[in-house]
């Protein structure tokens, strides 16, 4: 996927993937606000789209009731920095969606994203986001954690376990975590789910289709396959170059 868009608008990164306009997450302690330009200009968003997501996010539709609420175009136009590449999904799902005729896909990405965080052991306000996408026919929440399985075993990484989340976007939805021997305990490694009807059909995706997504962090399990206590020591001011020049590149394990 194209992730070359570091700055992208609410819409986008927000108001497409069904995340109501007073989730807190699209609050200023959560959230980079881009000053300059402030807002995006609505001709550059999609017309038709946009007045079907108000409409969803507003009073429902698509066997959902919706949240109840005043949708505003200038909360949709506001830069950010992106907090997550799933609203690359978003765009590449849309893309997807005005085509003639369906086509099953499988997408990926890798790149950076940004969050106001407090800085800890495991937590950056910058970091990288490992996001892949699978649009078909008769997907399930196994074809899901199969995949996911699979991918950690590559990395060395068979310490796994789903617990049940909640997110806007998606339902159901799963967070990964895997043991840290270091740190002695279980970090969250990444979220999950299948993509929810109020965020698909909008966008003109087929009734039948599913898609299974998840966005992953790149830090936190190379912190556990490679015995590092702090995420710091990985990216940012705090990195011990010598430590870069002097280590191999890393190779995932053959299964």
């Amino acid at each position: 996927m194209p992730t070359n868009r570091f700055v992208e608008n609410g819409f986008w990164n927000f108001d497409a993937l069904f995340q109501p306009q007073q989730h807190p997450a699209r609050d200023a302690h959560d959230t980079f606000f881009i000053s300059d330009p402030e807002v995006t200009d609505k001709s550059k968003l999609p017309a038709e789209y946009l007045e079907r997501v108000k409409t969803t996010h507003e009073t429902g539709g698509y066997g959902s009731t919706g949240y109840n609420y005043d949708w505003k175009i200038f909360e949709a136009q506001k830069n950010i920095l992106r907090t997550h590449t799933t609203a690359v999904s978003a765009r590449m799902l849309y893309e997807l969606a005005q085509q003639k005729e369906f086509k099953p896909v499988k997408m990926f990405s890798i790149d950076r994203v940004f969050r106001n965080e407090t800085l800890d052991a495991t937590h950056l306000a910058e970091f990288h986001q490992i996001e892949g996408l699978v649009a078909d026919r008769n997907l399930t929440l196994g074809h899901l954690i199969g995949t996911l399985y699979a991918f950690f075993k590559k990395l060395g990484l068979e310490k796994l376990k789903f617990k049940p989340a909640y997110n806007p976007y998606t339902e159901p939805s799963m967070e990964i975590f895997s043991y840290h021997p270091g740190l002695k305990k279980w970090v969250e490694i990444g979220n999950s789910g299948m993509f929810r009807p109020e965020m698909l059909l909008p966008m003109g995706i087929p009734k039948d289709v599913n898609v299974i997504a998840w966005g992953l962090s790149l830090e936190r399990p190379t912190m556990i396959k490679y015995g590092i206590n702090n995420i710091r020591e990985l990216i940012g001011p705090k990195v011990n170059l010598n430590m870069v020049q002097e280590n191999p590149i890393c190779r995932l394990n053959k299964v």
